[in-house]
């Protein structure tokens, strides 16, 4: 079951990567809020992939994915994205 935090709803795997991966969410709320790249999902027309790279990472980007929904995000999941330069 999803979990509201503020004006962000984290799914159970979304969940599971913040503790498996070591990712902050504050992190993932800064990325949603203020990418440096946003761009469709192309298997998912309601989908949202945002950007961002993290200084607390040493630049790495973190990659989020979400739904926008009516005064909130959901969260679907989220990762370091290898294939994203700094």
């Amino acid at each position: 079951m999803a979990e509201r935090m503020g004006r962000f709803i984290y799914s159970d795997h979304a969940k599971e990567m913040l503790a498996e991966r070591g990712i902050e969410s504050e992190w993932v709320e800064r990325t949603v809020l203020t990418p440096d790249a946003i761009e469709s999902d192309p298997k998912h027309a309601d989908r949202v992939r945002a950007y961002k790279a993290l200084p607390e990472r040493d630049g790495r980007v973190l990659r989020v994915v979400y739904v926008e929904l009516e005064g909130a995000h959901r969260i679907i999941t989220l990762f370091l994205d290898r294939s994203r330069r700094r």
